[in-house]
């Protein structure tokens, strides 16, 4: 260890680092391309072209040109995915009975008084639903 002093030890670690931070922004940048609905095949091909040939200046140019947009299609993509989320637990929790029981016996009740069954129909529906 005595040939590779601390102070590159700390310098390649930074831009490795750094190389790891670029590769980062390098696939946000791809996948913020393909996901923006805004422009059409050639563009996406241009820019992917231009982020492939000369992929430094391509990457940094597409921040620059396009940056507000990507926050923008990330937020929207946010909502899309919490507002989906939110609806699946809605059915999931409806499908399981979070209170169909209790609408049930609502209804059954509603029945009984107005005459249609008979309070031994309702006790066995009653059964039947807390079951």
């Amino acid at each position: 260890m005595d040939d590779y002093p601390l102070l590159n030890v700390f310098w390649t670690m930074m831009w490795f680092f750094l190389w790891i931070m670029w590769l980062f922004l390098l696939f946000k940048v791809i996948t913020d391309i393909f996901r923006d609905h805004e422009l059409n095949g050639w563009a996406k091909a241009g820019w992917l072209i231009f982020c492939i040939l000369l992929p430094f200046l391509g990457v940094f140019v597409y921040v620059i040109a396009r940056g507000k947009g990507m926050s923008r299609r990330d937020v929207k993509q946010a909502k899309e995915s919490e507002a989906a989320f939110q609806d699946y637990i809605r059915k999931t929790a409806g499908a399981q009975g979070g209170g169909g029981a209790t609408d049930e016996l609502a209804r059954l009740a509603d029945l009984k008084e107005k005459g249609a069954i008979t309070a031994e129909e309702f006790e066995k529906a009653k059964a039947k639903v807390l079951s």
